[in-house]
């Protein structure tokens, strides 16, 4: 499976949790919903996000593919930053934000070694 597959599947899946139990993604996450109950609603509006770009960039091709792939490096980088911010401001544990950046860097990762094999193979 090439990388933008997996990371679009992987946004689906994480997008549905999010969007059907949003307390117990957060929990996976390392985050504490019964401290923070609006963290239900931000967490189904995260949720819509990863599904929508996860379901866009998978039935994409070409160009649009490229361009989507890099959008959702924009956006991981935003919550990799995000997590450190947090994690700063200790408005998050240091597990909480190991996760949380660990998991944006691994998207980001992911899209950037898609786009390094895209141009690869059109050089080849």
């Amino acid at each position: 499976m090439d990388p933008v597959t997996g990371l679009s599947v992987g946004r689906i899946v994480i997008g549905v949790g999010a969007l059907a139990a949003p307390s117990a993604t957060a929990r996976v996450f390392g985050l504490d919903p019964a401290g923070n109950p609006q963290l239900d609603y931000m967490g189904r509006m995260f949720g819509a996000r990863e599904l929508a770009l996860g379901a866009v960039t998978l039935v994409s091709r070409g160009a649009l593919r490229r361009n989507l792939t890099v959008v959702g490096i924009a956006v991981d980088g935003a919550d990799l930053a995000n997590g450190l911010i947090e994690l700063g401001q200790r408005n998050v544990t240091k597990l909480a934000s190991g996760m949380l950046v660990g998991a944006a860097a691994g998207a980001m990762g992911s899209g950037v070694l898609a786009l390094v094999q895209r141009r690869a193979t059109k050089v080849s």
